[in-house]
């Protein structure tokens, strides 16, 4: 299978996403999802913010409905999808968010095959099932300090998250043809951050909002976790869909899914039960399979 530039962006992707979770797993023992969420959006904004100035994008090339459907994409994906990813990533941890993240692939190829006609053929279909079946049998296991009510809502949380990132990016898939990916990252995560920022401050008020901002941006986990997994994995991430199919770009973004593993088990000292070693392998050879579609 021949290369192409799409698919460099989406290994970046998952290199730089990888770290990412990593990141705000650790940092998520101090700080709460939608702290974390906030402050990750916001350094994320500024960095788009940055970037358009530097190379003098035009930010005010969009039509009425392409600014509706970025609203949208950054409601669903950013403020809604990114949370419930940083809740189940606390509840459960990096190594079981990383299986219950297989389904991005499967869940991309399906929604392309609905909204572009992209090809979908058997491989799709076996890869899925075995995908779903490396997630119960990772979080089937009892993982000490948490229920099995807890491990249900961490895993409903992350396939939600997954069928919200999906439906998000492809919605502004057609839009990324005939404009730069910077600001289309800046405005979904500019409504993104909006959001979050006046949920927290309904739900803690003020001092809460200068306390995460002031510990927050003074945390260098979730600094390097925000320039990482917000800044440069959406540019890479956004890039990959847009010089590439997307069935291609799920694929290659779920060579995260491997690395977060690796990476939990060896800075995290996560334990890689043999049943999580049946499940990463269940899950990547579904992953290699839908390859094949």
């Amino acid at each position: 299978m021949n290369m192409n530039l799409g698919d460099l962006f989406a290994i970046l992707t998952a290199l730089c996403w990888s770290s990412a979770v990593i990141l705000f797993d650790l940092s998520g023992r101090l700080f709460s999802s939608i702290q974390i969420s906030l402050i990750k959006n916001f350094i994320g904004v500024i960095g788009f913010i940055c970037t358009i100035f530097i190379f003098d994008i035009n930010l005010f090339d969009f039509s009425f409905f392409e600014i509706i459907t970025l609203l949208l994409s950054g409601i669903i994906g950013v403020a809604i999808g990114d949370l419930l990813f940083l809740k189940s990533l606390s509840i459960v941890g990096s190594g079981i968010s990383a299986i219950i993240a297989t389904a991005y692939a499967p869940t991309i190829i399906l929604f392309a095959f609905i909204f572009f006609n992209e090809v979908i053929t058997k491989y799709v279909f076996i890869g899925a099932i075995l995908i779903s079946c490396a997630i119960i049998i990772g979080t089937a296991e009892k993982i000490s300090g948490i229920t099995k009510k807890q491990v249900f809502k961490a895993v409903l949380f992350g396939l939600l998250a997954q069928l919200l990132t999906a439906i998000s990016v492809l919605m502004v898939r057609p839009i990324m043809e005939d404009h730069s990916i910077i600001s289309i990252a800046l405005i979904r995560f500019g409504i993104g951050l909006l959001i979050t920022f006046l949920f927290l401050w309904i739900k803690n008020g003020t001092k809460s909002m200068e306390l995460t901002f002031r510990l927050g941006l003074k945390n260098p986990f979730i600094i390097m976790g925000s320039i990482l997994g917000t800044y440069l994995s959406v540019i890479f991430w956004l890039a990959g869909f847009k010089y590439t199919l997307a069935g291609r770009a799920a694929i290659y973004n779920e060579l995260s899914f491997i690395l977060i593993i690796i990476m939990a088990s060896v800075f995290l000292k996560e334990s890689m039960t043999k049943r999580k070693w049946v499940a990463v392998l269940i899950a990547v050879i579904g992953a290699l399979i839908v390859s094949f579609n």
